[in-house]
């Protein structure tokens, strides 16, 4: 967290919980675009910049990334006691909530309604993780449309169409990407 987190203040152990048990709440199966809105525009405590950044180190660690995020934006806030305090909020209440809807799914999961409400709830996650993505595409893409849009087309059309696994792509596009950044800041 560099300016936008000094002009906005630093966030307390209180304020860390409220903000990741909000997230928790109202983003129930899909808390990424969620987060970027609480931590990016809403609060201010990241950039757009640092939030992608803090989300691609987050990506790289094993465990989900929603929960490394927690842990990273709360410890550079507070430390240890912010990575808790954020953690805590993160994950208390959908702890609670996965273990009551799982007794009531296995009670009415029978029901054709209760299917049907669980695939649309499918796309509307589906369609939030796909507007995440074009919001943390747009300022790499303004700030170096050249370095950055040629990457996204690639990896996209490589997973989406012919169908090559994540890892793979990644593997193959990282040390292409970090080429062609570490050049283009040697240039400036």
């Amino acid at each position: 967290m560099t300016q936008v987190a000094a002009s906005a203040g630093r966030p307390g152990l209180r304020a860390l919980f409220c903000a990741f048990f909000e997230i928790a709440i109202s983003a129930f199966g899909g808390a990424l675009p969620f987060a970027r809105r609480s931590l990016v525009e809403r609060r201010g405590w990241l950039t757009p910049q640092e939030f992608t950044e803090t989300l691609s180190l987050c990506q790289s660690l094993p465990g989900p990334n929603i929960v490394n995020m927690s842990i990273v934006v709360g410890g550079r806030a507070a430390g240890v006691p912010g990575s808790i305090a954020a953690f805590s909020g993160l994950v208390g209440a959908p702890l609670l909530i996965v273990i009551t809807a799982g007794a009531l799914y296995n009670r009415f999961a029978s029901v054709p309604e209760v299917r049907g409400a669980l695939k649309g709830l499918g796309a509307a996650a589906s369609g939030l993780l796909a507007a995440t993505a074009f919001k943390m595409a747009e300022p790499m893409v303004r700030g170096r449309p050249l370095a950055t849009a040629p990457f996204i087309l690639v990896g996209f059309a490589a997973v989406v169409f012919l169908r090559i696994p994540l890892a793979y792509v990644l593997v193959a596009m990282a040390p292409v990407s970090i080429g062609l950044a570490w050049r283009l800041r040697r240039r400036t």
